[in-house]
């Protein structure tokens, strides 16, 4: 009964916020504790959510001080040069923007955490997308299967959990898994090639000139034509060529009055822009990511500090400082109420124990002849099991059932903690990261349109994985 009031819970939750009959904060909050009442534990509902939200509050903490720390980032003009070099280099183009999308996102996540990726990443790219006036959710969907890939590493989380789960060597788990992971990264540049050849037939292509000078409401020139030449009027999103609906659902936000807001970050003469504290900033930036990454204190302490000290430093007057945090404030706010939200959802999860009912049920769903082929049903479960629960009740909760399964067949459990990480693209877009709601909440896209968009890619690019592990005899 548990099994089945799970998986209904879960569906109940995706399909009321991808029909955006509830928002997602209130359907992570509403469906589970409507749930949790049906299974007879209604009176035990505070306890799974003081569990939950015990469990979330540090990474709460980290994401509201990370938000306020990269905000007077942007604010003070930091990332102001990677913005004009990404977009000469991409030339206005639709599809290299995609493209530098997908490589700044992998490359901003070698430092192991989704979080700081995404606010680096759509502080950066927003700008271009919103004056294109391209798709937010093919930039939120690009740069969340990107990471999922580099999601991988072994200070990323998953692979350190299969290790621990399985004792097992990190090393020896993610080191053959190179190659493998390497296609993946390849299939997500395929992908932004695609979906960018998409934008690039939607709207056109403008020169760095016009992009810079033009106003919102002018000028782009006619799809597949030169980027130079006269101005033309822009197409309307709803023109041949258009892509998926979600895609015109998010295009349709993006409405004109946004766009000097969104365009922010190359306004050369914007109040709070700090050129002089240029390279005190970057150095403070590229410290606390070390830091990060040497794991020389706890990251919510990282940020908090350094979200202290960059407000002290580049606005030392009090009244500047109140109205830095205000300005981030919404920001602060949704995220943060997410992830408290979010954590009903999992506490429910985990207290009432449909997890392991559902994690139970397909373990033993699986017919006995699989028994030899247990990593490849490893890598074919990862695949959903890690986008409908955490990764802690994945890798601590069902790869060490399956790990038992493979061995008892002479399957070893380096294949099968090699084969738990495929389904980390889909992963990284799952309502139960904390992090996908700062990639969405800073992009202003809705969560049921970016769901809808990216499940299908993410889901393709596991695939790709797995069959690379496969054919490389990684797994």
């Amino acid at each position: 009964m548990l099994t089945i009031l799970g998986f209904a819970m879960i569906a109940t939750f995706l399909v009321l916020i991808m029909m955006k009959k509830m928002s997602p904060i209130a359907a992570l909050v509403l469906i589970p504790a409507l749930f949790c009442v049906a299974v007879g534990k209604g009176a035990e509902l505070g306890d799974y959510v003081i569990d939950g939200v015990g469990n979330l509050a540090p990474t709460a903490a980290m994401l509201m001080f990370a938000i306020v720390y990269f905000g007077v980032m942007i604010d003070v003009g930091l990332f102001d040069p990677i913005v004009r070099g990404i977009l000469r280099f991409c030339k206005a183009d639709p599809m290299r923007i995609v493209v530098g999308t997908a490589v700044l996102a992998a490359i901003v996540s070698l430092d192991g955490d989704g979080s700081t990726t995404f606010m680096i990443t759509v502080s950066a790219m927003y700008p271009l997308y919103k004056r294109l006036k391209m798709s937010l959710v093919v930039m939120t969907g690009v740069a969340a299967t990107a990471n999922g890939v580099m999601n991988t590493l072994p200070w990323g989380g998953p692979t350190a959990r299969a290790a621990t789960a399985l004792k097992l060597d990190a090393g020896d788990i993610f080191v053959p898994m190179i190659p493998a992971l390497g296609v993946g990264l390849l299939a997500v540049i395929l992908l932004a090639v695609v979906l960018g050849r998409r934008e690039r037939k939607r709207l056109g292509i403008l020169t760095l000139d016009e992009a810079i000078a033009q106003e919102p409401e002018t000028v782009l020139v006619g799809a597949g034509g030169a980027a130079g030449g006269n101005d033309r009027t822009r197409k309307t999103s709803g023109g041949a060529g258009t892509g998926a609906d979600a895609e015109r659902t998010a295009a349709a936000h993006d409405g004109d009055a946004d766009d000097d807001e969104g365009f922010k970050g190359l306004d050369p003469n914007r109040a709070t822009l700090r050129p002089k504290l240029y390279w005190f900033n970057a150095g403070l930036t590229v410290a606390l990511l070390t830091a990060m990454i040497m794991e020389l204190m706890p990251i919510p302490v990282l940020f908090l500090l350094g979200a202290a000290l960059a407000l002290t430093v580049n606005f030392p007057h009090m009244s500047d400082q109140r109205a830095r945090i205000a300005a981030h404030a919404d920001n602060v706010l949704n995220v943060s109420g997410m992830v408290f939200a979010a954590a009903v959802f999992t506490g429910v999860l985990s207290g009432t124990g449909m997890v392991e009912h559902m994690a139970d049920w397909l373990v033993g769903a699986i017919p006995d002849g699989m028994g030899p082929h247990m990593a490849l049903v490893t890598g074919i479960l990862s695949i959903p099991l890690t986008y409908f629960m955490s990764n802690d009740g994945f890798y601590f909760g069902v790869v060490p059932v399956l790990a038992e399964a493979g061995a008892a067949h002479g399957v070893s459990p380096l294949e099968i903690a090699r084969a738990s990480l495929v389904g980390q693209p889909l992963h990284m877009s799952s309502p139960l990261v904390p992090a996908v709601y700062v990639l969405v909440g800073m992009a202003k896209v809705e969560f049921g349109d970016h769901t809808r968009f990216t499940v299908k890619w993410a889901a393709v690019t596991s695939l790709v994985v797995l069959c690379a592990g496969l054919l490389f005899g990684i797994i």
